[in-house]
């Protein structure tokens, strides 16, 4: 049993790697780059509401960027520290989705309930937090895709499903690797903070430095839940 778990780990993680290597595949990999920056704008959005503050709905560009827009100046935390917070919700956010995934892929029930929570999550998303019309579409195939599995009840379709989404989301954050360590950068004719230096800027440190401790928690999250889901 062991080793068929390690042979699905090592599958998946190649074809995740594949998927995002090779320059053929670019008309699959646009719609994961959006998923991920949902995941990522998500992040940013529910660490808001949980500090207190309010998640006002999100934007995903057609260049795969995005952008939440919230408030947390009435929570119940320190301002600062609820910016840097929220600001550290949407690096973090993808990485502690995919850990849960990877982990709840392990147990039968855990997977049901994963899936029916991502997909209630996503369609609470659409209709409340979306008003992008591209969005709307890849993230409705992404739904109904899900619901399929859901109802299918096909033990290892929801293993395999939860294990791609929870690589393709722990993964997701080393492809933002150069924004992790971009201090700012331009939208709109505006300059803007990136993550990084807006948690520097509520609380201490440099952005390279706040870079370099998302990177070793992703690391450390992959490294667990790959680790939990080859335990016997």
């Amino acid at each position: 049993m062991k080793r068929k778990s390690l042979f699905t780990i090592v599958g998946v993680s190649l074809l995740v790697f594949l998927l995002w290597q090779l320059p053929y595949f670019g008309v699959i990999q646009y719609p994961f780059l959006l998923l991920g920056t949902w995941f990522h704008e998500m992040g940013h959005g529910l660490t808001a509401m949980l500090l207190g503050g309010k998640f006002y709905y999100l934007e995903i560009y057609e260049n795969g960027g995005g952008v939440a827009y919230s408030n947390v100046e009435n929570s119940y935390l320190n301002y600062d520290l609820a910016r840097a917070l929220t600001a550290a919700g949407g690096l973090l956010g993808p990485a502690i989705s995919g850990a849960i995934m990877i982990t709840a892929a392990k147990n039968r029930i855990a997977s049901k309930v994963t899936l029916w929570v991502l997909l209630l999550v996503m369609v609470l998303s659409l209709c409340i937090w979306i008003h992008d019309l591209l969005a709307l579409v890849i993230l409705s195939v992404f739904a109904a895709i899900l619901f399929f599995v859901a109802i299918l009840r096909i033990r290892n379709l929801e293993a395999f499903t939860l294990l791609f989404l929870g690589t393709q989301c722990v993964l997701s954050t080393y492809l933002q690797t150069g924004y992790l360590f971009t201090k700012q950068f331009e939208r709109s004719g505006k300059i803007h903070y990136s993550d990084t230096q807006m948690i520097a800027a509520h609380l201490s440190g440099t952005y390279w430095l706040w870079a370099i401790g998302i990177l070793i928690t992703t690391i450390f999250l992959l490294y667990r839940s790959y680790r939990y889901y080859l335990r016997k």
